[in-house]
């Protein structure tokens, strides 16, 4: 992120210091989203400052026009930007803007006659039943340490059984497992519960059980050979491993088993709102792109078996 104090007015870095708390308190962003939020905003100064030809003040930022958003946003395309970040960009100026006129610093209408850029809609990569299940079931084929085997299963079960971004398994705690239900925290910090069904609890059982660590309560249930916290990305190669030697596509990660997850749950009549509230999804829109890959698997069942098709 440029430095914002050599290119803005120190009025306008007390604001943008102001916008940054409020991000992380109150709406409670991912780190890594208040990161780029950061440096989208002061690109966005940055450029500014070079467009005016001086230190960007609140004068300048009242001054703001459509024209200069789109100049900035032209300027980001030539540096080969794609249409998501440029989205995400123009997220962060807004909200920016937002703040200030929440706080009556300043109103402005620039936005309003500039469009977010359109992203391709990319779908889920789901497994199939049969893909997923025995991603999980290969993994003791590869690992000639029992403990480690049966870790890798547990943190895969619980991304296929019960839904988890691999950070949220890897954040799971011993005293996690004394309920029924498991009670994750998701990205910005919100709290979901997630039934934790035989199936997975039975792996993690089997983890416990071989695991030469003593594990205390509150601290991280799955380790690393030595004993340290369990690297993302130790699963994500052991995952890379099992591609290979199961020949399966190259989307076949880690996290295409939260999407098969929920892909197979809506198959077999799952509620898309209970699936919105499994998966720890803000928005429903989020959620229903899952509709559309199991129609596409239905499509392309229907093409494959029917004889007419």
């Amino acid at each position: 992120m440029p430095d914002t104090a050599l290119i803005a007015d120190p009025f306008v870095n007390t604001q943008l210091a102001r916008w940054q708390r409020d991000l992380s308190a109150v709406r409670r962003l991912a780190p890594k989203t208040l990161e780029a939020y950061g440096r989208d905003l002061g690109q966005f100064l940055a450029f500014l400052a070079a467009h005016t030809g001086g230190e960007v003040t609140l004068g300048a930022l009242k001054e703001l026009r459509a024209a200069d958003i789109r100049a900035f946003m032209s300027s980001r395309r030539q540096d080969d930007v794609t249409s998501r970040s440029l989205a995400r960009s123009l997220s962060a100026i807004k909200s920016f803007f937002a703040f200030l006129e929440r706080e009556q610093v300043l109103a402005t209408d620039a936005f309003n006659a500039v469009r977010t850029p359109k992203i391709a809609r990319s779908l889920p990569k789901a497994l199939t039943v049969i893909e997923a299940k025995g991603t999980i079931a290969a993994t003791a084929e590869l690992e000639d340490h029992p403990w480690l085997a049966a870790r890798d299963m547990a943190v895969l079960s619980l991304c296929y059984g019960a839904g988890l971004r691999i950070s949220e398994a890897l954040a799971l705690t011993r005293a996690d497992l004394d309920a029924e239900t498991l009670r994750v925290i998701g990205k910005g910090g919100k709290t979901r519960l997630v039934p934790l069904i035989a199936p997975v609890r039975r792996s993690i059982e089997t983890y416990l059980e071989v695991c030469p660590f003593g594990l205390e309560p509150e601290e991280p249930l799955f380790r690393g050979i030595k004993g340290g916290v369990l690297s993302p990305r130790l699963i994500q190669r052991r995952v890379a491993q099992l591609r290979g030697w199961l020949e399966l596509p190259p989307s076949a990660t880690p996290h295409a088993l939260r999407h098969s997850f929920a892909t197979h749950l809506l198959g077999k009549g799952g509620d898309l709102r209970a699936i919105q509230e499994l998966l720890g999804h803000a928005s429903l829109s989020t959620t229903q792109v899952y509709t559309a890959v199991d129609t596409d698997r239905l499509l392309e069942s229907y093409h494959k078996a029917h004889p007419r098709a």
